[in-house]
């Protein structure tokens, strides 16, 4: 046998092409003759009408969604319940949860239209569970009086058994040996099964070790009952890579290379000796790139060659569809080896839009509109046929349509497979069995405990129960079968029209105020490796500026009062458009500022682009806000032959005083905000950070704001309160410590003279609560984003952790094993997930605190720490919320266990601390997460994801109490705080009278 040719260069193809492009190659190559498609539409009727004939006395999730449509109260509570109750294990907090989701929908009165047991005996048992728990009564008051007559265990029981219902309907198993046992009778008529290991992604070392085990003792199972079929009529196992490690990440390739390919060789060799169908499973778009290349790593490996059932899940919604297959196909042919690919639509849509939008993309890396996916999938299941016997395409679909028309582009049945979900698509692959009995198809067949069903159950929910899925449309008898069988090229209609006209590109989502800033995607190879060429071309020694002396403060105020006149009459839309200006140098010059960011204020690369993005958010949402707050003026309401306008204006000379942590977005949030008011400034940086403060400045002095109207004064607090002390100042705006807001308030008051606004935010022992409904998995992620991201020096980042005692042990553990997992070192590679503290000083102040906290409390987590100002992860957990008596500002988590029924001391517990700045909320029951919130007096509050990240205009960010004084920053409210107001009254019928109201007289 001749050598394999080289491996085919790493996979590479545009991230979030234009839709219209790909829609005009699409619509031209999905024509068919007239025959064909006379054809298509005899088999997919045939089939939709043996879906809708069907009534399976046991029923399936077909019947589910036909009766509790996603659409409908019962359906999104149902779906709720699902995703949460069976993990839940204390009886009060499970009776709060269950009356929280019944009181939501109308289950008593629900009349079953499904004679199907499963439906019946759900809806029988949600509706029992209904009647007990009258609408409008409080949690409290009602599991008080259902305990007293015994209906609570009732209530409990009949809901935890409809979700086992329903979860029997999912699952083929629970274990492996009961999934194939299961299976044994359908295997025997000639059906094929694929095994799906249930589970989330791995947080932890732990986890990922724990699913390794779980498929090689699959693998081990599936095998010794494999019969002696040759492939492809062989049972399977998929195998889900981001299970398989705890970074499962872009950023962390070169660590995922080491450690990941070298046990997916193992597993494949495993399989490989029971000649299995081994296929990899299909994971979000950003790991795409790094997914292929574990697989090409692991498929290459001399050991597999000879075996044809490795295969990966390629998921047609992407835009790159169509390229992978290409690539796979070159790494098949260069290795001279045969591998199985299954063809999906895919399941995580709404995560990869809202990722894009967050990430500030340039476009979607999935389509908008469904039929543009419909239309790529069976263009991409023409190439993978003409590509056959290399590929062996598995057509993973629930949609009749699709069905006829792979089944008329196909020839050779023993070619390619269909396959379904266990639950699915029974009638339509039973009337296929009838009608085509040499088409095979495979059962794709979870197998896991009901509990770590529920996320996998939600997911087939949202993906299969949306009122645009074929499922949903197939089972309902109001759709007629001609419109099921528009195709979708048809539906999309023109090239023009193949994004959804409701979801705007990640550029436009925030007009038509302002345009959103833009980032990349770090799981596209192309765009990191640009990004981090060009910073590392401005990475050079700065000079570092002369700080200022406390002499210095009184010429800059009297120098900013001078410009103050020439720039408050700049017309607002000058002044804006000096602020888009600044906005779009920030742009260009990324690369510049990323590298001081890294350099000077010790950011990751990560965290570092987003404070850029935040910067350049802050100049044109103040832009957009105060050409109407500064503009014309607002015309009020009056008596006739008078007009009266209230018009804002500059204040004066203001001073703004920003923090080390966020050395850019802070400080041209304050400055640009007091300018765009009409104020002239002088800005006084940390000292830790002057060199980006001098290079902000600079760069809006280029943009058009005049020196005379924006001044910098670099050195330490003392030079600060110079400046607050100067009797001609205005106001200041400042963010930094409790302690030093204080100080600044304490000196405006005790001056003579004007009372001038002071615009403070400062930090908080910000919490998060987490109750026995959340999701574990959710909660570590979140958890470790907010305390130990930016290595824990936000204002917003969390400090007190409490955990309902229920879950708390599996929490705390895959919290602090996941903080494990996190790579501290040089902020300037994209590895790095902790950088340095900002400086000896404040590591000092964390390396005490550790100290004692090592003495007082709980260790759970003591991370290890390179030399220099890097502070480890730490987790400690309190006996009382007490012991925390203020903020500290670096990585370290205090956890508070508390009784499900002492809420109420937790919420007394965070008001005690006097801080009202973030809060984290992680419930799935609609009533805790409104009664904290009714409860607490708090500035942002999160529910059910992280509390740090506030976004400019989306989410304005500040606090109260010992927080701040407000208006948030990022936020309506917030530049008339810089402002003065004037009401100019003009008599406008001063001369003779009033003509206007003379002219129109009938």
């Amino acid at each position: 046998m001749p050598d394999p040719s080289p491996l085919p260069s790493p996979f590479s193809a545009p991230y979030a092409p234009d839709d219209a492009a790909i829609a005009a190659r699409l619509r031209q190559d999905a024509k068919l003759g007239a025959e064909a498609e006379a054809q298509i539409d005899r088999t997919a009727t045939r089939l939709i009408e043996a879906i809708r004939a069907n009534d399976d006395p046991l029923g399936g999730v077909e019947d589910m969604l036909r009766e509790f449509a996603l659409s409908t109260k019962e359906g999104l509570a149902l779906m709720v319940l699902a995703e949460a109750l069976l993990r839940v294990p204390d009886a009060r907090t499970a009776d709060q949860f269950i009356e929280d989701k019944l009181g939501q929908g109308d289950f008593v009165n629900h009349e079953t239209r499904s004679s199907a047991f499963l439906v019946n005996a759900s809806a029988w048992a949600l509706g029992m569970s209904a009647r007990v728990i009258q609408p409008g009564e409080t949690p409290q008051g009602t599991i008080g009086r259902l305990t007293k007559r015994l209906g609570a265990p009732a209530v409990r029981a009949a809901t935890r058994q409809a979700m086992r219902l329903m979860g029997s309907h999912f699952v083929l198993g629970e274990t492996i040996e009961a999934a194939l046992s299961r299976a044994q009778s359908h295997t025997a008529r000639g059906s094929r099964y694929s095994f799906d290991m249930l589970g989330e992604g791995a947080r932890t070392a732990d986890d990922a070790h724990r699913y390794f085990e779980s498929y090689a003792r699959a693998i081990e199972a599936i095998g010794k009952a494999a019969g002696d079929q040759p492939l492809p009529d062989r049972p399977g196992i998929s195998v889900k890579l981001s299970a398989l490690h705890p970074r499962f990440e872009a950023v962390s390739h070169a660590r995922v290379m080491t450690e990941l390919v070298p046990q997916l060789i193992d597993l494949a060799r495993r399989a490989k000796a029971f000649d299995l169908n081994f296929t990899v499973d299909a994971e979000e778009a950003d790991r795409l790139e790094l997914s292929l290349d574990v697989i090409a790593a692991a498929f290459a490996d001399p050991s597999l060659a000879g075996w044809s059932g490795f295969g990966l899940a390629i998921q047609a919604y992407q835009k790159r569809a169509a390229d992978v297959i290409d690539y796979v196909d070159a790494l098949t042919r260069a290795l001279d080896r045969r591998m199985m690919v299954r063809l999906v639509k895919g399941a995580y849509w709404d995560t990869e839009i809202k990722r894009a939008q967050e990430r500030g993309l340039d476009g979607y890396p999935v389509f908008t509109r469904k039929a543009m996916t419909d239309l790529n999938y069976v263009a991409c299941a023409r190439k993978l046929l003409a590509l056959r016997p290399r590929l062996f395409p598995q057509f993973a679909t629930h949609n009749a349509l699709t069905v006829a028309t792979i089944l008329d582009l196909a020839d050779d049945p023993s070619s390619f497979e269909f396959q379904r979900l266990h639950g699915m698509g029974e009638a339509l692959y039973a009337q296929l069995g009838e009608d085509r009995p040499e088409i095979a198809h495979r059962t794709y067949a979870p197998v896991g405990s009901h509990r770590d069903l529920l996320a996998y159950l939600v997911r087939r929910l949202l993906e299969n129960g949306a009122n645009s899925s074929f499922v949903a449309l197939a089972a309902d008898n109001r759709v007629s079968i001609v419109d099921l069988l528009r195709r979708p090229a048809e539906i999309v209609g023109a090239d023009d029209k193949a994004s959804h006209a409701a979801i705007p590109l990640p550029a436009e989502l925030y007009r038509p105020q302002r345009e959103n800033s833009h980032g990349i995607e770090f799981g596209e190879r192309k765009a990191l490796g640009a990004l981090t060429s060009a910073i590392a071309v401005e990475r050079k020694a700065s000079p570092s500026d002369t700080p200022s002396t406390t002499e210095q403060a009184n010429p800059a105020v009297a120098a900013a009062r001078r410009g103050f006149k020439a720039w408050n009459a700049t017309p607002a839309t000058k002044r804006a458009a000096i602020l888009d200006k600044a906005a779009d140098l920030l742009e260009q010059r990324r690369a510049h500022f990323l590298a001081l960011l890294q350099s000077e204020g010790g950011k990751t690369l990560d965290d570092a682009l987003s404070e850029v993005r935040e910067a350049i958010d802050f100049c044109r949402y103040y832009a957009a806000l105060g050409q109407k707050l500064f503009g014309e003026g607002e015309t009020m309401p009056g008596p006739t032959g008078e007009s009266n306008v209230l018009e804002l204006h500059g204040r004066g000379a203001f001073v703004a005083i920003s923090p080390w942590n966020f050395p850019l977005a802070i400080f041209l949030g304050q400055v640009t905000a007091a300018l765009m008011a009409g104020n002239a400034v002088i800005a006084k940086p940390a000292e830790q950070t002057p060199r980006i403060a001098a290079e902000a400045v600079a760069l809006l002095h280029q943009a058009g704001v005049p020196t005379s109207a924006l001044h910098v004064v670099q050195g330490d607090g003392a030079v600060g309160a110079a400046l607050v002390a100067n009797s001609a100042i205005a106001g200041v705006v400042f963010t930094g410590s409790t302690e030093v807001a204080r100080s600044i308030n304490r000196t405006l008051a005790a001056k003579d003279g004007p009372i001038v606004p002071l615009i403070a935010e400062t930090g908080g022992i910000n919490a998060m609560i987490v109750d026995a409904t959340a999701l574990p998995e959710q909660v570590a992620d979140d958890v470790v984003t907010s305390a130990f991201r930016s290595a824990g020096q936000r204002c917003s980042a969390l400090r007190l952790l409490f955990v309902q005692d229920d879950v708390a042990d599996r929490m705390i553990e895959m919290i602090a094993g996941a903080a494990r997992e996190l790579k501290i070192g040089d902020p300037s590679e994209p590895s790095t997930h902790i950088g340095p503290v900002i400086d000896a000083e404040a590591k000092q102040r964390l390396d005490a605190h550790i100290a004692r906290m090592k003495q007082e409390a709980r260790v759970h987590l003591a991370g290890e720490a390179p030399s220099g100002n890097f502070v480890a992860p730490h987790i400690f957990e309190l006996s009382a919320a007490g012991q925390l008596k203020e903020e500290v500002f670096g990585p370290i988590l205090h956890v508070v266990r508390y009784r499900a029924d002492k809420l109420g001391e937790v919420l007394t517990a965070i008001e005690a601390t006097g801080f009202g700045l973030t809060l984290g909320i992680h419930s799935r029951i609609d009533d805790t997460i409104e009664h904290v919130i009714d409860r607490l007096q708090v500035g942002n509050i999160y529910v059910n994801r992280n509390m740090i990240g506030a976004v400019v205009g989306v989410q304005p960010f500040g606090g109260s109490g010992l927080s701040g004084t407000g208006p948030k920053a990022g936020g309506p409210h917030y530049l008339a705080r810089f402002a003065t107001e004037q009401t100019i009254t003009i008599n406008t019928a001063a001369a003779g009278g009033n003509a206007a109201l003379m002219a129109g007289v009938e």
